[in-house]
């Protein structure tokens, strides 16, 4: 992760111009102009100026007033392999070699190892001459460090530049990205409910596949909606819009064992169903749920002339993973006892809980900020 007070340190003592470079996933390689208008769009949308935004070959280049910021913004937007402070040089060789020897000098700390790797367009030279002639004049003009060359299985820190046609973005800081595709790059809307933190991580991944995403939320205690809140705080920013408006439901079903539980399911499901979006997400998965469930769900979806989508098909141990993205790290052990689930049942849904259902439902528009929590809750406190 980014050391954001080191780069302010570091970026005072260079005095220079820094630029945040994205590098595209390899899935969002076909889908960059998307994933440009995502990048202005997230930028706006928490106040942080910009020069440009612009494409160099594969690469993204925004020259924002304050890259620090912007790129901690960016950061929240799917389609992103990572991220990159950089200083942007001609794609010449010893321009480079120079530059990396001055970011390297001034980043590396006292005995660590570093790595110099260099890769894209090279110009009349071979990247891993770069590499070496770099790696040399770190060595000898930083000698009091005592800082040594490290090897591609054990390094400290990694000195990484990136050749363009014409330019090198010399990379300061970097920072892993979301993965995924740009958001709203498959222009379909999908309607998705997260009512547990299964159902939040199976929203979170409609998302990243570039749904455009509606959600509701529902829930059996008032006691749970500050667990929902909180994450649904972590899922909106990556919906790249100012203001996101989430329908909340009240359904009275027993908390208590496997059965009630898909008996909540089946009752989401059937809320799901009453909107009018064409594509449905469920929150299943056949490593968590049995197969006569899902088909029973699947055919529930079909006969109502709906297309289904199912996010967490193919999803096993990144299930816990993208847990800790949304900040689920303390409800790892919840999750792992919820997918422990066995039970052949299909519970039949009742007429009565949908009705007191939807004779609760609240609407709560969510400008975003660093409230969102407390203005979920103050609103369904409201009087309606």
């Amino acid at each position: 992760m980014l050391n954001y007070k080191q780069v302010e340190l570091k970026r005072e003592k260079m005095n220079e111009t820094s630029y945040v470079v994205v590098f595209p996933s390899i899935f969002s390689k076909n889908k960059i102009p998307q994933l440009i208008k995502n990048i202005k769009k997230i930028l706006k949308i928490k106040n942080q100026k910009y020069n440009s935004v612009k494409r160099d070959g594969d690469i993204i280049l925004i020259d924002a007033n304050d890259p620090v910021f912007a790129s901690s913004a960016i950061n929240l937007l799917f389609g992103i392999e990572k991220i990159a402070i950089t200083r942007q040089v001609k794609n010449d060789f010893q321009n480079i070699v120079s530059e990396i020897t001055t970011i390297g000098g001034n980043l590396l700390l006292k005995g660590e190892k570093f790595l110099v790797r260099v890769e894209g367009i090279s110009k009349g030279f071979i990247v891993k001459d770069v590499e070496i002639a770099a790696t040399s004049n770190i060595i000898e003009k930083k000698s009091n460090l005592g800082a040594y060359p490290g090897t591609d299985e054990k390094f400290d820190k990694l000195l990484y530049t990136y050749l363009t046609k014409n330019y090198a973005y010399v990379c300061i800081f970097t920072d892993k990205g979301k993965g995924g595709i740009p958001y709203q790059s498959q222009e379909q809307q999908v309607i998705c409910a997260v009512f547990d933190e299964i159902s939040a991580i199976s929203c979170y991944e409609t998302i990243k596949q570039g749904y455009d995403t509606k959600i509701i939320v529902c829930y059996r205690q008032e006691s749970e909606l500050m667990n929902l809140a909180k994450m649904i705080n972590q899922i909106i920013p990556r919906l790249v819009q100012d203001e996101i408006k989430i329908e909340f439901f009240n359904l009275k079903i027993n908390s208590n064992g496997n059965k009630n539980y898909l008996i909540y399911l089946n009752s989401i499901i059937e809320i799901l169903l009453s909107f009018s979006n064409k594509r449905i997400s469920l929150s299943l998965s056949p490593l968590i749920f049995s197969g006569n469930f899902i088909d029973n769900a699947l055919n529930r979806v079909f006969s109502k002339k709906k297309i289904p989508i199912i996010p967490l098909t193919g999803v096993d141990n990144q299930l816990f993973l993208e847990a800790k993205e949304i900040g689920l790290e303390r409800s790892i052990k919840k999750l792992e006892k919820m997918i422990s689930i066995r039970s052949n049942d299909v519970p039949k849904v009742s007429k009565t809980d949908i009705e007191f259902a939807f004779n609760t439902k609240k609407e709560v528009f969510v400008k975003l900020g660093v409230n969102n929590v407390h203005d979920i809750l103050d609103s369904l406190n409201e009087d309606h």
